[in-house]
């Protein structure tokens, strides 16, 4: 990661790159915002179905899936804070 703060401009290329290489973490962990809402708005509503909260554990286990996934990639191309 870079030390300093860049208020304009376009992202590098090695942004671009270090962003794509960790979208698959990005989408898990969206997955699990999405479930957690859903189980919100169920409680509202009746509580959350057994459907409801076996999305969500599945949503947190492939969150911990693909980060173990991208700790074990090699370090080559990332920059040690």
């Amino acid at each position: 990661m870079r030390k300093h703060l860049i208020l304009f401009g376009e992202p590098t290329p090695a942004d671009l790159s270090a962003i794509e290489a960790e979208w698959p973490l990005i989408a898990a962990e969206l997955a699990v915002l999405d479930a957690e809402i859903t189980n919100i708005y169920a409680a509202e509503h009746g509580g959350p179905s057994p459907l409801d909260w076996r999305r969500l554990r599945r949503a947190e286990a492939r969150v911990i899936r693909v980060a173990a996934e991208l700790a074990a990639r090699p370090a080559s191309g990332r920059e040690v804070a």
